[in-house]
């Protein structure tokens, strides 16, 4: 499905898709052609130049996961009911239709199953693979032309009981790297209140203190293509275990990290199911 706004049900025609093999004029075949696309994307950045570094993460990795796993900490009724309170209902549903608002209408016997249901996924380290499935929605970028399927950005739409379950390691996480001072104060990006907008008068007054003083300003802006995209699971984890992350979340991060797939849909046509080496939610 391609359109203007996720969840949006007014829809554009695209009038071909072209790609190296073949030129899509059907709806099914624009549809696999952008999934296609997708897949090529979804695959780690790898340098052959230091295979010794590589070794250097997944050595210690393997020996990692030998180890048992610690007791996990538990959630409760009451904490996935605030966790239900907080979800925000403009959120367009995943591949199994279920929005946002449903679950804020859940009795509380309901809530009192999720919150057993997801204990039962923390002792066993396991994200299911029904919540790892997603459906990609894609947006033409503006100024691209619509024939080629890199000119669309991927609109990544998951489950989202499992986006409610990813709250609680989540906490978890948050903790830790709070607690222990891990993330930089520079760091504004994907935290509570640190919206990136705030960095914004940083340099300004830098710079207009270095005017003042007949002083120069340098600085350095890098523009990572598709990060999301390429991120080296097992270096991700590695470095969790390197900061000393209680291992159980270790476990169960890596299970979620794994094993992904996605379908990507146009119109009333839906792509074949692909798999996903590498990926990482991103405002989902």
């Amino acid at each position: 499905m391609v359109n203007n706004q996720a969840g949006n049900d007014s829809f554009y025609s695209i009038p071909l898709v072209v790609t190296p093999r073949e030129i899509a004029l059907s709806d099914s075949e624009k549809t696999e052609a952008l999934s296609e696309n997708l897949e090529a994307q979804f695959q780690t950045a790898t340098d052959t130049s230091v295979p010794a570094d590589i070794e250097t993460v997944d050595a210690p990795l393997r020996a990692y996961f030998l180890s048992p796993a610690s007791e996990p900490q538990l959630t409760t009724p009451e904490v996935v009911h605030e966790a239900i309170r907080g979800l925000k209902v403009s959120k367009a549903p995943g591949p199994n239709g279920i929005p946002n608002r449903a679950l804020k209408h859940l009795p509380r016997r309901s809530v009192s199953i999720l919150a057993r249901i997801f204990n039962a996924f923390l002792c066993t380290h396991l994200f299911t693979q029904t919540w790892k499935h997603a459906r990609v929605i894609s947006i033409l970028k503006p100024g691209k032309g619509p024939a080629l399927p890199s000119s669309y950005r991927p609109i990544i739409l998951l489950d989202r009981i499992g986006k409610l379950f990813e709250n609680t390691p989540l906490a978890r996480i948050l903790h830790v790297v709070n607690e222990g001072g891990l993330m930089q104060d520079e760091q504004f990006g994907f935290r509570p209140r640190h919206s990136t907008s705030l960095q914004l008068p940083r340099p300004f007054v830098k710079i207009t203190r270095n005017i003042g003083g007949k002083g120069l300003t340098k600085a350095v802006f890098l523009d990572v293509a598709k990060a999301f995209f390429t991120v080296r699971i097992d270096g991700l984890l590695y470095k969790l275990t390197h900061l000393k992350f209680v291992n159980y979340i270790v476990y169960t991060f890596s299970s979620y990290l794994r094993d992904r797939t996605f379908e990507a849909s146009f119109q009333t046509a839906t792509s074949f199911r692909r798999g996903r080496q590498t990926w990482l939610a991103q405002g989902d």
